[in-house]
């Protein structure tokens, strides 16, 4: 795999092809993951779609130590209630793909709000975008309603709520199944 950002290297973003070759259109892996959940979620499906991984990194890392995890959850509360935009790290290659798989793991009944500084950022007019997310028993909690509103012009596809400990073991099953419903 290279790495690739607009033809500069990114060490959060992998394409299976060179980065010249545009007979191909692959959908983008776009995903936000602290734990390792919903990155887990992101190569499954990348695995099966054949498409490009890319991971939302922020400027500012949040604590990954599980031991930690009530310090998180408050922090990202934090940002919630102050409606942060905490910045991302990088260009993301949004712009060049017409298919983007969208994950992100539930904080406080919402994505992350990192994922608002992406919608705020990015333009989504024109693309598909399908969300996918990582819970603990909130499934989608409303967030891809949220997208729709949020990706104003995008057409948005059902999405895909995995459990945290299904996501951590590939959930291999769940997403063939909701990759075949989406007939891309």
């Amino acid at each position: 795999m290279i790495a690739y950002n607009k033809g500069t290297v990114k060490e959060n973003c992998y394409k299976k092809q060179k980065c010249e070759d545009s007979t191909v259109k692959k959908p983008l892996i776009l995903y936000f993951s602290v734990y390792g959940s919903s990155k887990a979620l992101a190569e499954e499906i990348a695995r099966q779609t054949g498409g490009d991984l890319c991971e939302i990194v922020p400027e500012i890392p949040y604590d990954s130590d599980r031991s930690h995890y009530s310090a998180l959850a408050k922090y990202a509360k934090e940002e919630h209630d102050r409606d942060a935009r905490p910045a991302i790290k990088g260009a993301l290659p949004v712009g060049d793909y017409d298919t983007i798989f969208l994950g992100y793991p539930m904080w406080w009944y919402t994505f992350p709000m990192i994922v608002y500084t992406l919608f705020d950022e990015y333009d989504f007019k024109g693309k598909t975008l399908i969300p996918f997310n990582t819970h603990m028993g909130s499934g989608d909690g409303g967030t891809y309603g949220t997208v729709k509103k949020l990706a104003k012009g995008a057409k948005v596809l059902p999405g895909l709520p995995v459990e945290m400990s299904d996501a951590e073991k590939g959930a291999e099953q769940a997403v063939r199944v909701w990759i075949a419903s989406l007939k891309l």
